[in-house]
This record gives structure tokens, C-alpha cells and sequence, in this order.
């Protein structure tokens, strides 16, 4: 099981890079056509609002509450039962997302006035950031119709997950990075500010994506006509089971959102710094810990309608033990290094024109973030934990907590380090809200971290702090900063190579073999 859990992951994974490649490069176009001021604030701001929505519904509760049904469908009744849930699903998800985003394309204004408060009071009183919420109120006409076609995408992706075709559901958001990247180079002379372009290649992006994945549905003889079945058992149960999961397992995209709310009160580029950092997160993030945590969850799933707990514990502990692997030497990696990162992404064009100091406030940004990447890629192992076996109660309640503690750290940080106190805060609890599902995991008596894994995680610790100390001499003695991007480049590369092989052979100097996490 874990040998093939392992081979499924490095296929998420490599897709997952790609993307995440094509994605990083979409953010240095947008870097360079709109800078960290107005227009980036906005158009950020008018994208994080559906790509919120698809997080916490789709990708989110939904898929957490679909799989482990899909799965026991599977196991018990076989294909042709899937192929009816399945229509029935796409029937009922589809009309209730053509509601919702019919409703919010109308109500713009009013999203952009619920979440964006303070342009929305300047737009009353005539004062300078009038002009902001405007602009995002037009921009989330184009934006938020990317909720109903994406969330599709999510359901046929959970399909293939669960039938092990892992490579076509992750490579598919390579699709909306080269379609946003396309509109990038090609609009944004055909419209007065160009946020419009990348707008458009976000609704294009989910059209695209959602055509991409329908052959793969159809090869597997799982595609039908969808319909409408809000009654139905099945629906009726992946219904009272997301509900309760759109606060469980989604914390960190209600952290964000709320996060963004509050910057619209900090200076000009605060929402702009917050994205930018956090999408340097979202790479190692979405390399190593949604990568696991795509092919754990059906895993889990399987072995608990099989009434296997011994192997659920060990499924759980090899996750465990894969993300530590990868995710302590990504946290220090990127506190070390984020200044010369973010200098060859975004350092060129309006990025720097605007503000030679963006580069120093994203790589703050970064580091504060970088305080709880391990926290959120254990989240994401640790989550299905309780969904693989349809308990939603207990990752609800943690999540509620979580989230109250995220406002309080909020408001204990903001007012004195501004947009840095809502990346620590972030960062904070999503520590508390991992820390919280281990412990209620252990008390279930369903998962408690083994021996072996805590003296895995002590070796990678060392490991990794010693790769960050050699890293950091090392690129102390260079004045990148004055140097050409090719030159950077260089030298990033280089960096990046003294880190990989300095974590790796002091990981096998202290006994560590491949075979300890493709195996154990």
C-alpha cells in the first residue's frame, strides 16, 4: 500500500511542480504588468474571492465529503453505481454553483464592498480608494463565474483520484497558468488597465480546464448525463457531510480571506505583499503536502471501509513522515533564501519601479509565513484522518477554535507590524489547529506518531538546520542585489543545489536511507 501510495505521490507531485512552476511564472507576468499597487491589489483581491470559494467548497468540503462516499460506492457496489452517483453529484453540485454564481456576478458590487470595507466606505465618501472598489466590483464579474467550472473540475478530479489516475487531475491547473499567462502577453494592451486581461484568462482558464478533464471521465465509463438528485441517499449523505467540513478543513483559505479583508485597511500593496508570499508558500505547500494529501485520502479511505485500522495508522504515519521529510528543510530553505527567490520572480518591471523595498516586504512576508509551513502541510495529512472515516464533528469544532485564534492573533499583531502580523497570525494558528487534530487523533486511539517517525523527524531537524546555516554563509558573501537576473539565476540554482545536497548527505551520514520513507 505505501510503496504504491509513494509512486502515486511522486506523480502528484511532478504534475504539481509543473504547475506550480507555470504558476510562479504567471505571478512574475503579473509582477511585471501591475506591480504591488492599485491594480494588483484589486486584481488579487477579485481572484482570491472565487479561488477562496473553490477551496472551501470544492476542493475542500466537498471533495473531503465526496471521496469517502465515492470510494465506499466503489468498494461495495462497483461501477455502474458510481457512474449514477456521480451524474447525480455533477447534476446537484452544478445547478446549486449556476445559482450561486449567477447571484454573485449580479451582487459584485456587494462582494466587493463585504470584503474590500474600506474601499467600499472611500467609494461613499469620494476618497482615494474610491477607484479600487470600482475597479474589483467589475473585475469579480469576470472572476467569479471561475467558481462553477472549477468546482466541476474538482469532482471529476476526485473521480480520477479515486480510480488512480492521479496525473491527469493534477496536471489540469497547468491549464488556467498558461491560459492566464497567454491573456497576460497578448490583452493587456486591448483594455485601459490590464488586471481586465488577467480577469478574462481566469474565466477562459476554467472552461479549459474543465474540457481537459471530461475524455479521461469518459475513457474510464464513469461520464453520464448529470442530474439533478438533492433527495438522493448518496447526495443526501456527501451534503450533511460537507457541510459541517466547510469550516473543518478549509481554516487556512478563511484565514487568508479574512486576512485580506483586514489589509484593505493597511497601506497601499499590503494585499499585494500577503500574495506574493503566500504563493511562494503555496509551492513547496502544494508540492509536498497536497501532493500526499491527494492520494492519502482514498487510501484511507479504502483501508477504513476494508475495517483495516493497523494499516490506517501506518498510512497515516508514513504521511506524517513524508511531509517532516520534505517540509522541514522547505520551511528553513525558503527563510534563507526568499530575498534572491522573490528578486528573480517579480524584481524587474513595475514590481521594483513602484517600490525599490517590495522585494525586503515580500521576503519578511515569507519568513512569516514560512513559521507554519510544516503546520499546514500536516494539516492536510492529518485531515483525512478524520474525513477518510466520516467523522466531520471533531475537525469542525478544531477549526472553529483555529479560526478564533487566527482574529486573535490578528488583532494582537497587525496594529503594531502591520500586514507581517496577519502572515505570523496565520501562520500561528494553523500550528494550533495541527497541533489540536493530532492530539484528538491520539485520543481516538486512531493515529498516535511512532517512535520510529519522532527519531526520523530529529534527524531531518538537524539536517535541515544545518543545510540553512550553510546556505545562508554562503549567500551572505555575494551582492546579488546588484547583479543582472541571469546572474541570480545563477546563483539561485547554485544555492539551491548546496541545499539539496547538503540536507541529503547529512540525512545519510545520520542513517537514513531511501528505503526508510518509501517503505516504512
Amino acid at each position: 500500500m505505501i510503496k504504491g501510495l509513494f509512486k502515486s505521490g511522486m506523480i502528484v507531485s511532478a504534475m504539481t511542480m509543473i504547475s506550480r512552476v507555470l504558476g510562479l511564472v504567471r505571478d512574475a507576468v503579473v509582477a511585471n504588468l501591475l506591480g504591488a499597487g492599485l491594480a494588483a491589489d484589486v486584481f488579487l483581491f477579485a481572484n482570491r474571492i472565487p479561488n477562496f470559494l473553490r477551496r472551501l467548497f470544492a476542493e475542500g468540503a466537498f471533495a473531503q465529503a465526496f471521496v469517502p462516499v465515492l470510494s465506499e460506492i466503489k468498494e461495495k457496489h462497483g461501477d455502474d453505481k458510481v457512474r449514477l452517483f456521480v451524474a447525480q453529484a455533477a447534476g446537484t453540485l452544478g445547478t446549486v454553483l449556476l445559482c450561486v454564481t449567477i447571484l454573485g456576478v449580479i451582487g459584485s458590487p456587494v462582494i466587493a464592498a463585504l470584503f474590500g470595507t474600506s474601499w467600499f466606505i472611500d467609494w461613499m465618501q469620494e476618497g482615494a480608494d474610491a477607484e479600487k472598489f470600482v475597479l474589483a466590483s467589475a473585475l469579480l464579474k469576470l472572476t467569479f463565474p471561475y467558481l462553477f467550472f472549477v468546482s466541476l473540475v474538482a469532482l471529476s478530479g476526485a473521480v480520477l483520484n479515486v480510480y488512480n489516475r492521479f496525473a491527469a487531475a493534477a496536471f489540469t491547473p497547468v491549464l488556467l497558468n498558461i491560459t492566464i499567462i497567454a491573456c497576460a502577453i497578448f490583452l493587456h494592451d486591448k483594455f485601459e488597465q490590464g488586471a481586465y486581461a488577467l480577469a478574462l484568462g481566469v474565466f477562459i482558464g476554467g472552461i479549459v480546464q474543465l474540457l481537459f478533464q471530461l475524455p479521461f471521465l469518459l475513457k474510464l465509463g464513469v461520464l453520464s448525463r448529470p442530474r439533478f438528485a438533492w433527495q438522493s441517499p448518496e447526495v443526501t449523505k456527501v451534503r450533511t457531510l460537507m457541510i459541517p467540513a466547510l469550516f473543518g478543513v478549509s481554516v487556512s483559505q478563511i484565514n487568508l480571506l479574512l486576512d485580506t479583508m483586514i489589509a484593505s485597511f493597511l497601506v497601499t500593496g499590503s494585499i499585494a505583499w500577503l500574495y506574493y508570499s503566500d504563493r511562494l508558500i503555496e509551492f513547496p505547500l502544494g508540492l509536498f503536502g497536497v501532493g500526499i494529501a491527494t492520494v492519502i485520502l482514498p487510501a484511507l479511505s479504502k483501508l477504513h471501509a476494508g475495517d483495516k485500522g493497523s494499516d490506517f495508522q501506518k498510512t497515516l504515519d508514513w504521511g506524517v513522515r513524508f511531509v517532516i521529510f520534505l517540509g522541514l528543510p522547505a520551511m528553513l530553505g525558503l527563510m534563507v533564501i526568499s530575498p534572491l527567490i522573490i528578486s528573480v520572480l517579480f524584481g524587474h518591471g513595475e514590481f521594483v519601479s513602484q517600490d525599490a523595498d517590495n522585494i525586503n516586504k515580500v521576503s519578511m512576508g515569507v519568513a512569516a509565513y514560512s513559521v507554519g509551513l510544516l503546520s499546514f502541510m500536516l494539516i492536510k495529512v492529518l485531515a483525512p484522518g478524520f474525513y477518510a472515516r466520516q467523522d466531520i464533528k471533531t475537525p469542525v469544532r478544531i477549526g472553529i477554535i483555529a479560526m478564533a485564534l487566527n482574529m486573535v492573533f490578528n488583532l494582537m499583531l497587525a496594529p503594531f507590524i502591520g500586514y507581517l502580523g496577519l502572515a505570523l497570525a496565520t501562520s500561528l494558528s494553523a500550528s494550533c489547529n495541527a497541533f489540536l487534530l493530532y492530539r484528538h487523533l491520539s485520543r481516538q486511539g486512531v493515529y498516535k506518531v511512532s517512535g520510529f517517525s519522532l527519531t526520523f523527524a530529529a534527524k531531518c531537524l538537524v539536517s535541515a538546520v544545518a543545510m540553512a546555516i550553510s546556505v545562508y554563509s554562503l549567500a551572505i558573501q555575494f551582492d546579488w542585489l546588484a547583479w543582472g537576473l541571469i546572474d541570480q539565476i545563477l546563483l539561485l540554482c547554485g544555492l539551491l543545489t548546496v541545499a539539496i545536497v547538503s540536507y541529503f548527505s547529512l540525512l545519510f551520514m545520520l542513517g537514513v536511507r531511501f528505503n526508510t520513507i518509501r517503505d516504512a
